[in-house]
């Protein structure tokens, strides 16, 4: 795919305003997450860790601190720039479109807080798994920590409004074509915004398919940032572990 602005997940992960909308997510969550993952992968200081559509790289910078040797890749131009602030020796960023495999290895393949499902092509959502799959070392792991999409579906807030930094976020929330929906509008400085979030809603009956069809076995299922046992009521993410089949 080139850089094409259609796409919303180029032109509104570019802004500014995405990350001041998103400014509070929780970094406690998410390192206890890294934690609890690399732990029970049981992946040893210095495996390499590929993070897939790694935004600014909180997490990558998170794991590198861990003792990971760790490569970051994003759409974003931006959220590169700023990941790149934080470049090290064996913590590295990079633009980079994850339908497509890079040439290098890794022990870990990490795609981390719904950061799949954009594609307006059902056939993308397949690629970006076969390209993982491409890029996993012999026994290594790929994780995707996504949404639990009946879940989220059944709670859905129709309508809110997040006043951030002097700026009234106005969010609509809906669910139309088997993708979930967030229209997103707001005035900054006399101008008006409008932006859309759109994801596939793709229950683990779907990600077991794709997984089926690129040569993938799911080994293991988390509902939460804990570790615990996935339920389809009432887990909020569905986090799914797999390997070479």
């Amino acid at each position: 795919m080139g850089k094409d602005k259609t796409k919303w997940y180029i032109s509104w992960f570019d802004t500014k305003y995405y990350h001041i909308l998103y400014k509070d997510r929780g970094y406690e969550e998410a390192e206890e997450f890294m934690r609890n993952l690399t732990s029970f992968l049981q992946l040893k200081k210095g495996s390499t860790i590929l993070d897939l559509a790694c935004g600014k790289g909180r997490h990558s910078v998170y794991l590198h601190q861990l003792g990971y040797k760790v490569t970051g890749v994003d759409l974003s131009p931006n959220s590169i720039q700023e990941a790149q602030k934080s470049e090290k020796e064996d913590l590295i960023f990079q633009v980079h479109d994850m339908c497509l495999p890079l040439t290098e290895k890794f022990d870990g393949v990490f795609n981390l807080f719904t950061s799949f499902g954009y594609f307006e092509d059902e056939e993308d959502n397949l690629r970006t798994i076969k390209a993982i799959k491409e890029e996993l070392e012999p026994n290594g792991y790929g994780v995707i920590d996504f949404m639990n999409v009946h879940e989220v579906i059944k709670n859905l807030v129709p309508q809110n409004t997040q006043s951030i930094q002097g700026i009234d976020f106005h969010l609509e929330r809906y669910v139309e074509d088997g993708f979930i929906y967030k229209d997103i509008q707001f005035t900054d400085e006399g101008e008006s915004f409008k932006f859309q979030e759109k994801v596939k809603a793709i229950s683990l009956e779907q990600f077991k398919t794709y997984f089926e069809k690129a040569g993938l076995q799911i080994k293991n299922l988390f509902g939460d940032y804990h570790l615990n046992e996935f339920h389809l009521e009432t887990s909020p993410r569905l986090i799914l572990i797999f390997e070479h089949a």
